[in-house]
């Protein structure tokens, strides 16, 4: 009896894991929507809301290697699942806060258990698919934190008028542990999906770069990685450019309150409207790159660091933020800012794929993610000390140069040949 096959399979996994950063990046968006109403009803000062906003990051940070060891070591789908089960868990217990230093625990719970999503969903695009699909595929996933922090104002709003901020965080916790079980039940590698054409698996292969199947049981170590120059040219811009999306993620409600003088019906209007523009820069970075490579003949690296330096550019929206008098139009620079570092963050996730093999490309996203979040935790204490004496303005205009800085710093780390087109059709080894 001839087995069922799904057309395709390859993007339905993709959309599963999609939907899985869809309730990542709702649960964790609901602290930002909630901010007006916490700070009263908790007594929070900007500064303790900016500890809250650390603890978060800090322990972000610190799993982010673990997170991408535990999945180059068991596997992607079940320790994906633990991570998953833990973040819905810890975003309930929200509820349960009854001052900040109690919320910033349950926020550093939050932190460290989804520290998965990026190492887990790159680790899955490596296995998934051939290279010159990759950078489609993390836009495709990269779409989901976007879509997320878009759902969050409306929703979290609701949910405070209707009810009370508890339900906001029990709702959208709860939402993520039904995922769980999706999951669990339909991810498989394409080696043990019985739902995986020979055909669409032979096109998956003859993708894979030939040193990233030569390699693809050797799990490596963090010593190994932290050692190699590519490493760096992907975890410094990093490091550089995760302030910008937790900036955006964190305070944009709460500046919009207190600076441009916004109530929270107007919050869950126009919130939202910053990631949606950030969903068409995940998508529009992930076309980019095949169109850059067909453009200007140039390699899949090259490709990629010309999608970073195109966003870091375009950072020069939130810059500008303070030259304006609208509230409106500062969310319409806010939306720019949102547009442009999704297609850098999709860039640089890409780029861990792109030059690690898979035993080895859930460890290093990880590092490089420790990397971004230790970034955001330092940026988060800078904007709570001084947003309430210099105000916003200037520390907007700090994102724009980390970016373009960033892009600098790649161009000039990962330059060496890297064996990674060689199994590509019409696409050269790549250069810098």
């Amino acid at each position: 009896m001839q087995r069922k096959t799904v057309k395709g399979l390859r993007w339905w996994i993709i959309g599963l894991i999609m939907i899985g950063t869809i309730f990542n990046y709702l649960a964790r968006s609901s602290l930002s929507v909630a901010a007006p109403t916490l700070t009263q009803t908790l007594h929070m000062s900007t500064q303790q809301y900016a500890y809250v906003v650390m603890a978060f990051q800090a322990c972000y940070a610190l799993a982010q290697p673990v997170a991408g060891f535990v999945l180059d070591t068991v596997g992607v789908k079940f320790g994906f699942a633990i991570f998953a089960f833990g973040w819905a868990a810890a975003n309930m217990l929200h509820g349960l806060a009854t001052s900040w230093p109690l919320l910033a625990f349950f926020r550093g719970m939050l932190g460290a258990s989804e520290a998965a999503i990026f190492p887990a969903g790159m680790k899955a695009i490596s296995q998934w698919f051939p290279a010159k699909e990759r950078s489609v595929a993390t836009g495709w996933l990269n779409t989901g934190t976007s879509v997320g922090a878009m759902i969050a104002p409306p929703l979290v709003v609701w949910c405070i008028l209707r009810y009370n901020w508890q339900l906001a965080f029990v709702l959208t916790g709860g939402i993520a542990s039904i995922w769980v079980a999706l999951w669990l039940v339909f991810f498989r590698t394409p080696e043990e999906h019985p739902m995986l054409s020979c055909e669409e698996a032979r096109y998956i292969r003859a993708g894979q770069e030939r040193g990233r199947q030569a390699t693809a049981g050797k799990r490596t170590s963090w010593k190994a990685v932290l050692k190699q120059r590519r490493f760096w040219g992907i975890g410094i811009p990093r490091m550089l450019a995760e302030p910008a999306w937790q900036t955006f993620g964190a305070w944009i409600p709460l500046y919009m309150v207190t600076v441009r003088h916004m109530d929270l019906k107007e919050i869950a209007l126009f919130a939202w409207m910053p990631f949606l523009a950030a969903d068409l820069g995940c998508l529009t970075g992930g076309y980019l790159a095949p169109l850059f490579m067909r453009w200007f003949d140039c390699s899949l690296i090259t490709s990629r660091k010309l999608v970073i330096t195109t966003g870091a550019l375009l950072m020069i929206g939130p810059a500008c933020v303070g030259l304006v008098a609208s509230p409106y139009a500062a969310i319409a620079l806010f939306c720019v800012g949102t547009f442009a570092h999704q297609t850098i963050s999709g860039a640089l996730f890409t780029l861990a794929a792109d030059v690690f093999g898979q035993h080895e490309v859930g460890t290093a996203t990880g590092l490089s993610g420790m990397f971004g979040y230790l970034g955001a935790t330092v940026f988060s204490l800078i904007v709570g000390a001084l947003a309430g004496t210099i105000g916003y303005s200037p520390l907007f205009v700090c994102l724009m140069l980390f970016d373009v800085i960033g892009a600098i710093v790649a161009w000039r780390l990962i330059c060496a040949p890297q064996k990674i087109d060689a199994a590509i059709p019409g696409v050269e080894q790549a250069t810098a």
